[in-house]
């Protein structure tokens, strides 16, 4: 059941038809819970509240099936107003954004015409810029992209998906760049043929890049809600002495708040994903296929008062 439902969210979180329903609709049936509005300005509230809890903060302005030059143009515009904000109001945070949303499936160049106006910002504000990772087909370009800007700008990393086969060769390939990366299991569907269809082989291999990368002695940021990865990241600090300055946590905005506060009061770094804009329908689905319980947490949210 679980798999099947999974299935169904990830069917959905690619249809276009309802995307642009969603994007008329607003934030409803729960979004709203794990999403931070439609506007920055509502972001910025939310993460000044973080900031003062004790957590930092990666904001992303959602944007999905980029067709045209002109909306991945408006979309960079948008990624650069976020940073603009970040520091006007002093707050602790970095961005995210996705390569789709910058025109990865127009051209490679204006991905990059989008990619240096927005770097260009993030460093003249100090604000450190990570390129999300998407589905298998555009891993390898995305991984390109991100080595050729990673050559000029310092202020840069990526993702890692621990459900592909790949992905540890990856982790070695990159290390001649001492990326920092985020980790994560991934969320898209995959062929068996690119990813782990199993679990349990899926959590064997996140553990190993974990430690790949740590031991490489690169910034490393555990994207998780696994109360077992948590604990796995636990005992890597203990066993390779690792200084608590060259890794974090990273969690999603509405989720596990009891646990990003305990292990802020525990002394980790906390980094809390925060999504914003209208756009917000594929990231919805794609949490609701990630495990069961988020569609029990979402529901939850919907009828409380």
């Amino acid at each position: 059941m679980e798999q099947l439902l999974r299935n169904v969210f990830l069917f959905l979180s690619k249809n276009k038809l309802f995307t642009k329903l969603a994007k008329s609709y607003g934030l409803k049936f729960g979004a709203k819970n794990v999403v931070a509005g439609e506007k920055i300005d509502d972001a910025v509230k939310i993460i000044q509240k973080l900031n003062e809890e004790g957590k930092v903060v990666t904001i992303d302005h959602l944007g999905e099936f980029i067709d045209s030059k002109e909306e991945a143009r408006a979309s960079a515009l948008e990624c650069i107003e976020a940073i603009r904000a970040i520091a006007d109001n002093g707050l602790d945070a970095q961005m995210s954004l996705k390569l789709t949303s910058m025109g990865l499936d127009i051209s490679e160049e204006i991905v990059l015409e989008n990619m240096y106006k927005i770097l260009d910002v993030g460093a003249s504000n100090n604000v450190f810029v990570t390129i999300d990772m998407e589905d298998y087909e555009r891993c390898q370009q995305t991984i390109d992209i991100f080595k050729h800007l990673k050559n000029d700008y310092e202020n840069i990393g990526t993702v890692l998906q621990s459900y592909l086969y790949r992905t540890m060769g990856d982790i070695k390939d990159l290390n001649y760049l001492s990326p920092n990366l985020r980790l994560v299991k991934g969320a898209y569907k995959e062929s068996a043929e690119v990813a782990f269809p199993d679990k349990k082989d899926v959590d064997e291999n996140y553990k190993k890049i974990i430690k790949t990368h740590l031991q490489n002695g690169n910034y490393t940021a555990i994207a998780t809600h696994d109360d077992n990865m948590v604990d796995y990241t636990k005992q890597l600090e203990k066993q390779l002495s690792l200084d608590r300055g060259q890794f974090e946590f990273q969690m999603l905005y509405g989720f596990r708040k009891e646990l990003q506060k305990q292990l802020v009061e525990e002394g980790y770094t906390v980094r809390v994903y925060v999504p914003y804009g209208d756009d917000w329908y594929g990231y919805f689905m794609r949490r609701l296929a990630e495990r069961p319980a988020n569609i029990a947490f979402v529901l939850k949210g919907l009828f409380k008062k």
